[in-house]
């Protein structure tokens, strides 16, 4: 069934994406955003220019037609649900406290707005730096591998930090006024373009890209989860990894293992992990 979806942050190459699979599920898309949604898309999809660290600006775009026409259609109703996307994307592109305050206010306010006009559904782009090794000060290995939702988060960065803050808030949100709050943590996300180079590094340099946990996000898989979480229903407050299922590396991921992390890092092995043991590498 058709739903009305805001997009925020609709703009950037997750977003564009994302809207494009939205709109081949027939879906109709508001985005959300302070840099224009370009052609095609923008034939398709309207975007609203809106400050999401501004409260008013957040309840006003919420609450808005979809699209501009003469005259506007009757009140419609409310949106489906709410894709949050924006904010800044890691560190060091403006001051760390800039990076913090947008990053959290933006959540806070797009939760709060659509948790008051009664929008059921909320969708989180939160990222795998929560784990807090891709912007350590200095080599940080994980706690555990698989890094699965359990794994602790305390990041030392602004970055992650704020994602951290931003998962808290939807949880506080989705008990609060009773909504779905998926918070998805996304890897480094690559295009279909951007395979052949991405990967020639993964196989090339491998220790490189310890810092993710040798993860990626498909910008096609990405879209197809946040389709899902739209139709998935009634979990209240989650948090997903969203990333590849299957390894990256030439050969086995045990013996990879320990070649490419510290003594003490603890690894389950996927045939005994499932029955609750593990091994120490």
């Amino acid at each position: 069934m058709s739903k009305r979806i805001i997009v925020t942050g609709g703009s950037g190459k997750a977003g564009r994406n994302l809207i494009e699979h939205l709109l081949s599920q027939g879906h109709e898309v508001l985005n959300l955003d302070l840099a224009p949604l370009l052609p095609p898309l923008n034939q398709h999809v309207h975007t609203l220019q809106t400050n999401l660290a501004d409260a008013g600006q957040v309840y006003s775009a919420l609450m808005s037609h979809f699209k501009l026409s003469e005259p506007f259609p009757a009140p419609e109703p409310r949106p489906d649900a709410v894709i949050h996307l924006a904010g800044y994307a890691r560190n060091m592109l403006v001051p760390d406290n800039e990076t913090f305050r947008v990053n959290t206010a933006a959540t806070y306010n797009t939760a709060e707005a659509a948790c008051r006009l009664g929008i059921k559904k909320i969708v989180l782009a939160s990222s795998i730096c929560v784990y807090g090794v891709t912007y350590a000060d200095g080599d940080v290995d994980f706690p555990s591998i698989p890094v699965d939702e359990e794994v602790d988060v305390n990041p030392m960065d602004v970055y992650s930090l704020s994602k951290v803050c931003s998962e808290r808030i939807g949880s506080s949100f989705a008990r609060r006024f009773g909504v779905d709050v998926y918070a998805l943590r996304i890897g480094p996300v690559i295009a279909p373009d951007e395979y052949e180079k991405a990967f020639a590094s993964y196989a090339s340099d491998p220790a490189r890209w310890k810092v993710h946990g040798w993860s990626y996000t498909d910008v096609r898989d990405l879209a197809k989860m946040c389709s899902l979480c739209i139709e998935k229903t009634g979990l209240g407050f989650q948090v997903f990894n969203a990333v590849n299922d299957c390894i990256t590396n030439q050969i086995p991921t045990v013996e990879f293992l320990h070649k490419r992390s510290v003594e003490e890092t603890k690894v389950a092995c996927w045939s005994s992990r499932e029955c609750g043991q593990s091994q120490i590498l």
